[in-house]
C-alpha cells in the first residue's frame, strides 16, 4: 500500500536551495511596483531588478525606492530598459502586458500579450538561464503557458500566480462571517483565476467549491452544517463566490485597477521560493495527468514551492463534480491556445 505521502502529492521537480535572492519585476505599472514594494518592505529580497520600456518613469520609481533605502535592509535597486539588469535572477515576475479592449475576444488579447511576451521571455532566460518564472499578467493560466513554450524551461520553474490571490479574498470574507483572522481560515480556490475558478455558485450547474476542505481548527464546515455551499443551504455561504469574484472588480470600480493585495500575494509566493520554505499555494502549473486532465495546460491547484519551483501538487479530494468543472476548464484553456499564432 502507499504511503500517505505518496498519495498526498504528485512530485513534479527536486528542491534545489540557493543562496541568490535577486528578484526582477518587469513592468512597472500599479501592480508591478506593489510586488516591488512589498518584497522590499517585507525583506523577502535585497537585490531588486525593475524593467519597463518607459524610460522616464522607471527612473521616477527607482529612485523614489531609493529614497526609501534607511527604512528598509540595505537592499540593492536597479531598474533599465535593458533586460542585461536582470542578470543572474532567482525569481523573474512579470506583470507586463495588454489590457483587454472593449468588445476584445479573449483570443485577440491572448494574442497581443503572446507577441509581449515574445519580447520579455527569451531575454530573462538567456540573462538568467537558472531562473524560476512567475507570470501576474492576465489571462494568468494561458499566459503562463504561453511562458512556458517561450522559456524552454522545465515546467517547475514557470508558474502563474494563479488562486493565491483568490483564495486569500475567500478566506477573507470567510472570517469576516466568523469574526476570527483570515490566517485561521481554510480553504482553496483551484482551477482557472478569475470568475471562472472552482468555487461556489448557488446555481445549480455553475462552478463549484472544494468546500469539503473549508475547515477552521480542522473543523469542516460541512460538519456542522452539510448544506453548506448548496442552494439548501439558509446561511448561504454559496454567495462567497460571487463576493470573490465581485470584489476585485469593486476595487477596480472604485480606484481604477487592483494592485496591493496582488503585490502581497506576489511576495508571498517570492518568499517560499527564495527562502525554499516548502510552504503550499494555489498557483497555476502545468496539470495534465492531474484529476483527469489530458490537456497540456495551465490551471491552479494547491503546489508546495520550494527554491526550485513547485516540488509537489497536492493531490485533493474532488467530487465528480469537481472534477468535471476543472476538466471543462482545462479544455476551455486549450482551445484559446489552439489559436495562438507562434
Amino acid at each position: 500500500m502507499s504511503s500517505i505521502k505518496e498519495q498526498l502529492f504528485s512530485e513534479v521537480a527536486e528542491c534545489d536551495a540557493s543562496s541568490n535572492n535577486k528578484v526582477t519585476v518587469v513592468g512597472i505599472g500599479q501592480v508591478g511596483m506593489a510586488c516591488a514594494f512589498s518584497i522590499l518592505t517585507q525583506n523577502v529580497s535585497s537585490d531588486l531588478a525593475l524593467i519597463d520600456v518607459a524610460a522616464d518613469k522607471l527612473q521616477g520609481e527607482l529612485m523614489d525606492l531609493q529614497h526609501g533605502s534607511a527604512f528598509i535592509k540595505n537592499a540593492k535597486i536597479q531598474a533599465s530598459t535593458d533586460f542585461s539588469v536582470s542578470a543572474g535572477s532567482r525569481l523573474c515576475i512579470i506583470t507586463a502586458g495588454a489590457r483587454q479592449r472593449p468588445g476584445e475576444s479573449r483570443l485577440d488579447l491572448v494574442q497581443r500579450n503572446t507577441d509581449i511576451f515574445k519580447g520579455i521571455i527569451p531575454k530573462l532566460v538567456e540573462y538568467s538561464p537558472n531562473t524560476i518564472l512567475l507570470v501576474v499578467s492576465n489571462p494568468v493560466d494561458i499566459l503562463t503557458y504561453v511562458a512556458w513554450k517561450l522559456s524552454g524551461l522545465p515546467k517547475n520553474r514557470v508558474i502563474g500566480s494563479g488562486t493565491n490571490l483568490d483564495s486569500s479574498r475567500f478566506r477573507f470574507l470567510m472570517s469576516q462571517r466568523l469574526n476570527i483572522a483570515p490566517t485561521s481560515c481554510h480553504g482553496w480556490i483551484i482551477g482557472e483565476h478569475g470568475d471562472s475558478s472552482v468555487i461556489s455558485r448557488c446555481e445549480a450547474g455553475e462552478i463549484i467549491p472544494v468546500w469539503s476542505g473549508v475547515n477552521v481548527a480542522g473543523v469542516r464546515l460541512r460538519e456542522l452544517n452539510p448544506d453548506v455551499g448548496t442552494d439548501s443551504d439558509t446561511e448561504k455561504w454559496c454567495e462567497l463566490h460571487s463576493e470573490v469574484v465581485n470584489s476585485a472588480y469593486e476595487v477596480i470600480k472604485l480606484k481604477g485597477y487592483t494592485s496591493w493585495a496582488i503585490g502581497l500575494s506576489c511576495a508571498s509566493l517570492a518568499s517560499s521560493i527564495l527562502r525554499n520554505t516548502n510552504n503550499v499555494h494555489a498557483v497555476s502549473t502545468l496539470v495534465n495527468g492531474e484529476h483527469g486532465i489530458k490537456e497540456e495546460v495551465y490551471l491552479s491547484l494547491p503546489c508546495v514551492l520550494t527554491a526550485n519551483g513547485v516540488s509537489h501538487i497536492v493531490k485533493q479530494i474532488l467530487t465528480d463534480s469537481e472534477t468535471v468543472q476543472l476538466q471543462k476548464s482545462a479544455a476551455l484553456m486549450q482551445q484559446v491556445q489552439l489559436g495562438i499564432k507562434w
